[in-house]
């Protein structure tokens, strides 16, 4: 059992605590989001990730699912609405229009589902 060491500043004790070392992951888009939504949010849920440990892993998590969800979703819509490589051929503008309006439709998608939630 690990013992538990003080340090005496004034007329108190604080107890010595030492998080475990962790590589330093470099995180995305959706992963800074969530984390700046829990610090915010949820600090309970992110202090108790932080203290464990587990705080990198789970937010790699997240960042992963939203990058995998994001290409999935842009995919279904694009299929959807006849958004194509012939139409990218003949009309340059209204392919880049479109695509951009399935990607922020996509991308909202995520931060309701996973992100800010």
């Amino acid at each position: 059992m690990n013992k538990v060491t003080y340090t005496q500043m004034g007329d108190y004790l604080y107890p010595d605590l030492i998080l475990p070392e962790q590589e330093a992951l470099m995180l995305g888009k959706y992963g800074r989001m969530h984390k700046a939504y829990l610090k915010k949010n949820h600090k309970a849920k992110y202090n108790q990730l932080l203290l464990s440990g587990q705080l990198d892993k789970y937010l790699t998590e997240i960042d992963q699912t939203a990058q995998t969800r994001l290409e999935i979703l842009t995919k279904q819509m694009m299929e959807e609405n006849n958004v194509n490589e012939n139409l990218k051929a003949t009309d340059q503008m209204q392919w880049v229009g479109l695509m951009n309006n399935l990607r922020q439709a996509a991308e909202e998608i995520i931060l309701n589902e996973l992100i800010y939630n």
